[in-house]
């Protein structure tokens, strides 16, 4: 018999050697965290790869953006295509029943009188605006321009001649006449006739306004003015005394006033106090000899 063979411990050539094991952590030391887990490229079971939600976000709003377009563009069309499809609506006739004013005109005898020249704020005046204005007194020298005045020597005199521009422009200022004189030493006086180009009177209306606004405004006026006899809204001011130091005594006294499309501005200057029946008496002269020439009779020489 074949003495039997002792049996050998084999270990296979590919096995890898066994490691010792790790020693167990300290109590108070953190526990390691997991291995990540590493897919592996040749399989199709690894984890799905995440999707950034903005590029979702961005889609969906892209999504809605398209959708309004298209609604709003379909809608539109819609809309277009009905009222195409029916039938148009006549306009109202523009005669309409039942006006005021009489179809026939009224007999001779029962017409309405013509509005005076002192209602009536539509007048337009025509012609040479030099003979309507007041001539100088007696023993009064020409002070200033005298005749036609170009608008730019017109708004030089205001404390803010280019805003003073522009308003004139935008009421349709037409033409100025003007005369300025003095009396001794210091008075002076100055008389413009301003005339708007408006159908109306509006620009002479809103200038006249604007300057009565300003002048009841300032402090040193103390008074609403004093209404012109003849005119339904023209008024006169006369301010009190202002004195400043190593200057002369100053005082002044305006009147505006309307009369259909041309604005009456008078304007007194004096060292002298200055009564109120003297730039009254002034401004309803002047007015004066505007309603005479409205209403046909030649102006009267004062």
């Amino acid at each position: 018999m074949t003495p039997a063979t002792p049996a050998v411990p084999v270990t296979a050539p590919d096995a890898p050697e066994a490691k010792p094991e790790a020693p167990e952590a300290a109590p108070d030391a953190p526990a390691a965290a997991p291995p990540a887990a590493v897919p592996d490229p040749a399989s199709d079971t690894g984890p799905e790869p995440a999707v950034r939600p903005r590029r979702r976000v961005l889609r969906t709003v892209g999504l809605i953006a398209v959708a309004a377009v298209l609604g709003l563009v379909g809608g539109t069309a819609v809309g277009y295509r009905i009222q195409a499809d029916r039938e148009p609506t006549p306009l109202p006739a523009l005669n309409q029943p039942g006006l005021a004013y009489p179809a026939k005109p009224l007999p001779k005898g029962e017409e309405p009188e013509p509005l005076s020249a002192a209602e009536d704020h539509q007048l337009k005046a025509e012609g040479d605006l030099r003979k309507l204005l007041l001539p100088r007194p007696a023993g009064a020298r020409a002070e200033g321009p005298d005749g036609w005045q170009s608008l730019s020597q017109y708004v030089d005199g205001y404390t803010r001649p280019d805003g003073a521009l522009e308003t004139q422009l935008d009421l349709g200022i037409r033409r100025i006449a003007t005369r300025e004189w003095r009396v001794g030493a210091y008075k002076t006086v100055e008389i413009n006739l301003v005339q708007y180009r408006s159908g109306s009177a509006i620009g002479a209306w809103e200038y006249v306004r604007d300057q009565q606004r300003i002048a009841m405004g300032e402090a040193h006026a103390g008074s609403l003015g004093e209404p012109v006899k003849g005119s339904p809204d023209g008024r006169y001011y006369v301010y009190p005394v202002k004195r400043e130091a190593g200057y002369m005594d100053s005082y002044l006294a305006r009147a505006y006033i309307q009369h259909g499309d041309i604005a009456i501005t008078i304007l007194m200057s004096d060292t002298r106090k200055i009564s109120g029946s003297e730039i009254r008496s002034l401004a309803e002269r002047q007015l004066g000899r505007l309603r005479a020439r409205s209403a046909g009779a030649a102006p009267a020489g004062s």
